[in-house]
């Protein structure tokens, strides 16, 4: 009888009217302790609210239901698809939707419906996936600046594949510890190609070089990388090295002459197919034989292997002596006669020889800040 006369009473109400009674009754659903009976008419009531040709009696009901956690389910999931004004009072903050259900919200709707869910409170890791996937270069922004939001490492990977381009994406993922190595990678190589297509850099260092310093600053970025992250976390960083093709000879004596040791163990493992152990084994302690001969199985020229062997060698004895330096200066040293022929090794040794350089400048650097702090 209730819902009859509501429905009766609903035909000829005006506007106003009705948008009062439909957060009465929402207010009433949630606050009082209705029978079972007032209970199931409030419901139907309120699901006939749902067809109101007014977006103003809607607007009223979501208002009304939108912080409650007894609101029903049915009610809110049927609010969140409605127009936007309707929509974002319940996606903000209504207890009552799952991520389940944020999730099909973030796949069904628009470009306002997702960047609702993006920034939505204590967001789950489910739905800041599908946002992570599905979401445009704004709503990406969104999440990476909802900071109670729940992102897994593979959304943030997902997106800097996704969005890696763009400098203010690159600067909040940045800014994420979880990141992962490899995702942190695809942005220093999204940095090398925003400045390698930069008309500045290109008129001021010159189309020709430029090609050469990205390269370089590249491969510096790696060895840098590898040494801040996890011992875990480096197959994966070497992993995805070697499927876009950057486990270059250049990177690996680079790794090994700065005293990355493990990433460059890895690294050679994931071009052999030996043990774990064995290659460990083999760079610890192996003879210089088996040394050349795991060097020349991951696919180092002859031509070049000689260089890797006597690296490995020096770090032996550094490592034995206690000593923390890199090797760079005597590995030139001991093969200063091959310096200047034009062949391959004289190439490796004059990209060793840039990267000694390079070490040298970054060492005065750090020397001088810390005497300039000291003062």
């Amino acid at each position: 009888m209730i819902v009859q006369a509501f429905l009766r009473w609903a035909e000829t109400a005006r506007t106003g009217d009705r948008a009062r009674a439909a957060s009465a009754l929402a207010k009433a659903f949630i606050q009082s302790s209705l029978g079972a009976e007032e209970h199931r008419a409030a419901m139907m009531a309120m699901t006939y609210l749902l067809d109101d040709p007014s977006p103003k009696v809607r607007l009223s009901l979501a208002q009304a239901l939108a912080s409650s956690d007894a609101a029903p389910r049915a009610i809110i999931l049927s609010l969140a698809e409605d127009q936007p004004e309707i929509a974002c009072t319940v996606i903000a903050c209504s207890p009552v939707l799952r991520d389940a259900d944020l999730v099909e919200l973030a796949g069904r709707g628009d470009s306002l419906t997702r960047s609702l869910v993006a920034a939505r409170p204590s967001l789950g890791y489910s739905a800041a996936a599908a946002v992570a996937e599905v979401g445009d270069g704004a709503e990406i922004i969104l999440l990476l600046e909802n900071e109670t939001a729940s992102v897994s490492r593979i959304s943030l990977r997902r997106m800097a594949e996704r969005f890696g381009h763009l400098a203010d994406v690159r600067h909040l993922l940045l800014e994420r510890g979880n990141l992962p190595a490899d995702a942190r990678h695809m942005l220093v190589s999204h940095v090398a190609a925003a400045l390698a297509g930069s008309d500045l850099v290109t008129r001021t260092i010159g189309t020709k070089r430029i090609g050469i310093v990205t390269r370089e600053a590249g491969d510096e970025a790696v060895v840098a990388i590898a040494g801040s992250i996890a011992h875990d976390e480096i197959p994966e960083l070497v992993g995805h090295l070697k499927s876009s093709g950057r486990l270059t000879p250049a990177l690996l004596i680079h790794a090994l002459c700065s005293g990355k040791v493990d990433f460059f163990a890895s690294a050679i493992m994931s071009l052999v197919t030996l043990e774990e152990r064995r290659v460990r084994a083999i760079l610890a302690t192996g003879r210089i034989h088996a040394v050349r001969a795991l060097f020349e199985a991951a696919g180092i020229g002859r031509d070049i292997v000689a260089v890797f062997v006597e690296a490995v060698f020096l770090w032996r004895r550094a490592a034995a002596g206690g000593g923390t330096d890199t090797c760079y200066g005597v590995l030139l040293e001991q093969f200063e006669s091959a310096r200047g022929d034009g062949g391959a090794i004289g190439q490796l040794l004059d990209m060793v020889d840039l990267l000694h350089r390079g070490e040298l400048r970054r060492s005065a650097r750090s020397y001088a800040a810390d005497v300039s702090l000291v003062a």
